[in-house]
This record gives structure tokens, C-alpha cells and sequence, in this order.
């Protein structure tokens, strides 16, 4: 699959992977995320998995952080290589390769390289008519690499050792070379094994640098500078800060936004999979340290994802978040209006404090007003500026951006076209 991204490549200008030194499938696959700049890796256990993740601990350069479900650690994933130029995400088997399926197909959307691991059965039950736990009762296993086929930019399914190097190595090149996702899957009885290809030294392999389209780049850069000076830059953003805006009206108005210089920002406007900024603000605060990120996350798109705001609290992130809470799902509301784009209301600073439970930095509040939206702000960037800080905004229901009505009208005219003539 060739790479659609012609322009601002996230890749280094030039990547050499010397071989690995140590003997083992796991500790080299260990040692060639490091070498590519990955420092941490998302990840949820299943027993398939599980002795992988001991190398991956094992590796001094990297740092495992155990997400609350296999979505949010490919969205962290995600928000990651938004950040670092790659990500990587580990899970267990069809349980949990197609829990991450959705995250990884916005990974392809957004043309991010994301190393996609899953631990597999164990390489003796291939080719035979075993039925194994956390499967759909097959005794063919290829159900999961069939999905990630169609996402993802190359599949390596390591079942043997004796070509286990040069798939693993190929795969990760072709994430980079590509810039999209790629899948490997690893037999849970191999981590551990070692093979020869894993202790020599043979002449590293070159990656060359993607070259944009300088005119076009440059097209760009100017269009997007007249646009960005129009708008408001509010006090609170700098060059030490990101912006990371939901799938909904946080699209619209986060671009309305005036950016200081270095201030990151990122969405998810392709692929538009609600949830994805909270493990996507997990994953981009891992890789940007030198960044506080501030997420602006719908109600209902929360309520997806919310689990992992504990892993942004056990990780010490001092994120800023926006809970923005108009009572439903409001983008759907200006497409097509019913009785199912009205949620239940959750206490959202009741939830985090729960998930805080007095473990680590958090700070929480309620605000409807413009006055206490100015004093949560001033307390989020002075006393609490090293806390998660979770601000729930109230907000009408029918307060929304011009743009987001705009959109939602073309939308809901193109959804409704009847069939053409036949």
C-alpha cells in the first residue's frame, strides 16, 4: 500500500537500524522499537502476550503502560506517533487485535506508522484443528490478519523462527517507509527462543527520507498561516502546550484558534471515531513531555472512552481537559435529530475523582459560567499547573458553531440522496 501523504512527513530524515545483539525474537523486536524512537508502548495483557511483554519491560529504552482496554492503547497509540513519528501497541490474540481494530483504522486514515503487535497462539496449534480460547470457535486462525489486511500497510505473522528476523525487521521498515500501520503477530511460545538472525551483525539497512512537494508545501504553509491569523489566541496556549479537539464542534472551534508558535495540535477529522482523544491525549503526552496537552472532549464521545483518564494519572500527565457537556451526541443532532442523540447525563468531576481515588495529581471542577470558566483556567495554568486538571463546561444544548450547522446540513443533504435511477 503505497502512502497517500505527500506532504510534512512525520519521519526522520534518515533511520538506520543496526541488528540487535541479544539472541532472543523478543528482545529484538524489544530493541528495534527502540531503535526507531519508540520509548513507550501501550499495551493490555492477555496470556498470549504476556511473555512478550517481559522482554518489552526488559529493554532499558522502553516503558510499558498498561491502558484500561485495547481501543484506548491504539488510540494512545495513535497520539503517540502523532507526536514521536511512531507508535507502538501491544494486545493479546482476536479478543484483543479486534478490539484495536477501530484505533488502527484511524491510524491508517491519518497515515500514522503504528507497530500493531499481537501475542499469538502457540506455533504448534497452526495448521492443526484445534479450538483455542479467544477465538470465534475456528479452528482457522487467520480471522484477525484478514481484518488487518485491509488497514494496515503490511502483516507479519511469526509462527517459526527462521524467518521471524527478517519479517519483524520488514515490517517495521515498511510502517516508516510508508507512513501508515502495520500488524505483527507472535506465537506465544517464541519470545523467549533464540535463533542466530538475532546475534549477528550484518550491515544496518537505510531508510531515505520522504521529500514533500515544496511548492505545494509551501501553498500550504501560506494558506494555513492567513487562516490561523485571523483567529483568537487565547493567553493559555504557548509553544510549550498542544491542543488535541474531539471528533464534533471542538473541530470547528479549535480551528478557530490562533496557535502560538511550537503549539502542537491534532484531530481526528477523516476517520472521526468518537473517543479517540482521550487515549489519544495519553498517548500524546507520553511521547511530547515537554507539552501539557489540552483536550476538548465532547460528552458523549467521553463516555466512549473515559477508563484510561486513570492511566494519564498514574502516568503523572498534567493534561488539561475540557469536558464539554451539552447533554448528547450534537454533532449527530445537526445531520439528523432523534430520540438516541440524547445520553445520560453522567457527575463527570465525580467520575475522575473516583478514578483518582487520591492516587496521584488531579484536580476537578464544574463551571457555567464565563467568570468561573476564567478562574478554573487561572487555577488549572497556576496552583494545579502540575495536576490533570478535568474542567466539565456546561453548555446549551443548542449552542453550537455556525460551522458545525454548515456541516451538518451538506452532510445530511448528501446521507439523504435517493438512489439513482436504475
Amino acid at each position: 500500500m503505497e502512502s497517500i501523504n505527500g506532504i510534512g512527513s512525520r519521519i526522520p530524515p534518515a533511520t538506520v537500524l543496526p541488528r540487535s545483539s541479544s539472541g532472543t525474537l523478543g528482545s529484538h523486536l524489544a530493541r528495534r522499537l527502540a531503535q526507531i524512537g519508540v520509548k513507550d508502548v501501550f499495551a493490555v495483557p492477555g496470556d498470549f502476550n504476556l511473555t512478550l511483554l517481559d522482554y518489552i519491560i526488559a529493554e532499558p529504552e522502553l516503558n510499558l503502560i498498561g491502558c484500561c482496554n485495547e481501543l484506548n492503547a491504539g488510540y494512545a497509540a495513535d497520539g503517540y506517533a502523532r507526536a514521536k513519528g511512531v507508535g507502538a501497541c501491544v494486545v493479546t490474540f482476536t479478543v484483543g487485535g479486534l478490539s484495536v481494530l477501530n484505533a488502527i483504522a484511524g491510524a491508517c486514515s491519518e497515515n500514522l506508522p503504528v507497530i500493531c503487535i499481537v501475542g499469538g497462539p502457540n506455533s504448534n496449534d497452526y495448521g492443526t484443528n484445534r479450538i483455542l480460547h479467544h477465538t470465534i470457535g475456528l479452528p482457522d486462525f487467520s480471522q484477525e490478519l484478514r481484518c488487518f489486511q485491509t488497514i494496515t500497510c503490511a502483516q507479519a505473522v511469526v509462527n517459526n523462527l527462521d524467518d521471524a528476523h527478517e519479517l519483524i525487521d520488514t515490517a517495521i521498515s515498511t510502517a516508516l517507509k510508508e507512513s501508515k500501520p502495520v500488524y505483527i503477530s507472535i506465537s506465544c511460545n517464541l519470545p523467549g527462543l533464540v535463533h542466530p538472525t538475532f546475534a549477528r551483525e550484518p550491515v544496518p539497512f537505510y531508510l531515505a527520507p520522504k521529500v514533500s512537494n515544496q511548492l505545494g508545501l509551501e501553498a500550504a504553509v501560506e494558506a494555513a498561516a492567513e487562516f490561523l491569523n485571523k483567529a483568537v489566541k487565547p493567553e493559555m496556549l504557548s509553544g510549550n502546550t498542544a491542543v488535541i479537539a474531539e471528533t464534533g464542534d471542538s473541530w470547528f472551534n479549535c480551528q478557530k484558534l490562533r496557535l502560538p508558535e511550537n503549539c502542537g495540535y491534532e484531530f481526528q477529522m477523516q476517520y472521526g471515531s468518537i473517543g479517540w482523544s482521550v487515549g489519544a491525549t495519553l498517548g500524546y503526552a507520553q511521547a511530547a513531555k515537554d507539552k501539557r496537552v489540552i483536550a476538548c472532549i465532547g460528552d458523549g464521545s467521553f463516555q466512549v472512552t473515559a477508563q484510561d483518564i486513570s492511566t494519564m494519572i498514574r502516568s503523572g500527565q498534567p493534561n488539561i481537559i475540557f469536558l464539554i457537556n451539552n447533554g448528547g451526541y450534537t454533532i449527530e443532532v445537526e445531520i439528523h435529530d432523534g430520540p438516541y442523540n440524547v445520553i445520560k447525563n453522567w457527575n463527570y468531576t465525580g467520575l475522575v475523582d473516583a478514578i483518582h481515588n487520591g492516587e496521584g495529581k488531579c484536580w476537578t471542577t464544574k463551571v457555567k459560567t464565563e467568570d468561573e470558566l476564567i478562574e478554573a483556567i487561572a487555577m488549572a495554568t497556576g496552583t494545579q499547573k502540575d495536576s490533570l486538571c478535568f474542567i466539565e463546561v456546561f453548555l446549551h444544548k443548542d449552542d453550537t458553531s455556525k460551522e458545525l450547522l454548515e456541516w451538518g446540513s451538506r452532510v445530511s443533504a448528501a446521507n439523504s440522496r435517493p438512489p439513482n435511477p436504475q
